[in-house]
């Protein structure tokens, strides 16, 4: 499949969608191939103006889509779920070619993705409500829920169609309009996902993207507008604080899916080949650019020479390279600030006393950075107290649960959480006393569109996926009714 002809198709300088046109802009800028570092496309670079033009759309396109029968908007969702698995193959190349990561990887994210407009078209019907008698009798409250508005989606790089679909198609199914900005490392895919929609049925207007180099511009002016009823925002706790001081000046029904510190653990009567096949998975998918990715891994003392031997040879035995090379299990990091950032906390946590007990091999060029497992990591080493975002395994032996849980939970982090196990009552009790909104129990994976994805203390406010994911799109209304 040419990449470029897709690329082309997609008609990137005119990457402004709104009310069903396609619009460019007075500058572009670059998207870059992270395997490469060649330039992929260039893109129009959205402004101020070009965000309320946004707004005004998909605030004209509201009402209609919100008085949509849920069967119909439910409908238009399973379209775009059989579109998207249908066009798979040309989602999998934009992924890989702006993204990075392998065809696997990418194949994995696209159909998760699409699992989201599937899970939220059947979701879209089932809407609930309540009725009861007044305790003072002589009333009935009758319980319903309607879309917020305009909602106001902001996502990131590292799953470019997952975290688009994550948001839009709860927002559809509940009956709000949006505006979306996707990031700028990876509009290209937005962009089709956007198309994929339009062909699926869904209104113009309903559905408005906003590619841009200035997002602080564009998502302040959003959260300015007093027509935007809603805010949801995936990315770090820094941006995110931000956001939401923002949204309080208008009292703005604000996500945020924020930043993680994920720890593995490994206790003394677990399935160690199980958990090292866990780990692989929990931190190095997508080359660990996730905020759900392990970042700690705790093992007890009796088992962490067997744990860290299975480990390193498996990160050893890693093949990194580019999308286009067959059998490539981790690709570059998304820019060169990323790879720099990672390869200097291997360093720093080199010199603070761990050691690299089995690194990978990263060709030359691109922003890639080995896979590495260190070894040595004190409790309180620097590389713990940051989310890694990288290729990066730490390993601290454990021998005390009560020294396990004050290390695991001493984070201003709780999004994402692993514990393996022999017996799966110890595996609960600890994954009760971590402090994680998730915790994958003898598995390296948490997200699925039928769970509530969510974190704790600075890792957001919020769900997403499941039936809370719908209620992040809906407002609470009640109708008191004499009955005397």
């Amino acid at each position: 499949m040419n990449t470029q002809n897709l690329i082309a198709e997609l008609d990137p300088k005119h990457g402004i969608l709104m009310d069903g046109q396609a619009y460019g802009a007075a500058a572009t800028f670059d998207v870059h191939d992270p395997a490469t570092l060649t330039v992929i496309a260039e893109v129009a670079d959205g402004t101020s103006t070009d965000a309320q033009s946004a707004v005004d759309a998909a605030h004209r396109a509201f009402p209609a889509w919100a008085a949509m029968a849920p069967r119909k908007r439910s409908e238009i969702l399973r379209r775009a779920y059989d579109l998207m698995i249908a066009g798979a193959d040309r989602l999998v190349a934009l992924i890989c070619a702006e993204n990075g990561k392998p065809q696997t990887d990418a194949r994995a994210e696209v159909v998760y993705a699409a699992e989201f407009f599937r899970w939220f078209s059947e979701e879209a019907v089932r809407t609930d409500g309540g009725y009861g008698v007044s305790p003072a009798g002589g009333t009935r409250t009758l319980v319903t829920h309607k879309p917020v508005g305009v909602a106001a989606l902001v996502t990131p790089w590292n799953f470019p169609a997952a975290m688009a679909t994550r948001k839009i198609a709860p927002a559809l199914a509940a009956g709000c309009s949006v505006v979306l900005k996707p990031a700028a490392e990876t509009p290209l895919t937005a962009l089709a996902i956007a198309r994929i929609l339009a062909d699926a049925g869904v209104p113009d207007g309903v559905v408005n993207v906003v590619p841009t180099t200035d997002a602080a511009a564009v998502v302040s002016q959003w959260l300015g507008d007093e027509r935007v009823r809603k805010v949801s925002f995936t990315g770090s706790t820094g941006i995110g604080r931000v956001l939401l001081k923002q949204a309080a000046d208008r009292i703005v029904n604000a996500s945020m899916e924020l930043g993680g510190n994920a720890p593995f653990v490994v206790t003394a009567d677990a399935d160690i080949a199980a958990a090292v096949q866990g780990a692989m998975v929990a931190k190095f998918r997508g080359g660990g650019q996730a905020c759900t990715a392990a970042n700690r891994f705790y093992v007890h003392a009796s088992v962490v020479d067997e744990f860290v031997a299975g480990f390193g040879a498996e990160v050893a035995a890693l093949r990194v390279g580019p999308a286009s090379e067959e059998g490539s299990q981790v690709g570059p990091l998304v820019n060169a600030r990323a790879a720099e950032r990672v390869a200097a906390a291997i360093t720093a946590a080199v010199d603070e006393g761990a050691v690299i007990a089995a690194q990978a091999q990263a060709p030359a060029g691109g922003w890639y950075v080995a896979p590495t497992l260190l070894t040595g990591v004190a409790p309180d080493a620097t590389i713990l107290t940051e989310e890694i975002f990288g290729p990066v395994a730490p390993v601290v032996v454990w021998e005390n649960e009560d020294d396990l849980l004050r290390w695991a939970n001493g984070t201003e982090y709780g999004l994402a959480a692993y514990v393996y196990a022999g017996r799966l009552q110890d595996a609960l009790r600890l994954g009760e006393s971590l402090d994680a909104g998730m915790v994958g129990i003898n598995r390296g994976v948490v997200s699925d569109p039928s769970a509530p994805f969510g974190g704790m203390k600075q890792s957001g406010l919020g769900r997403e996926g499941a039936r809370e994911g719908l209620h992040e799109f809906q407002e609470t209304q009640y109708f008191s009714v004499d009955f005397s």
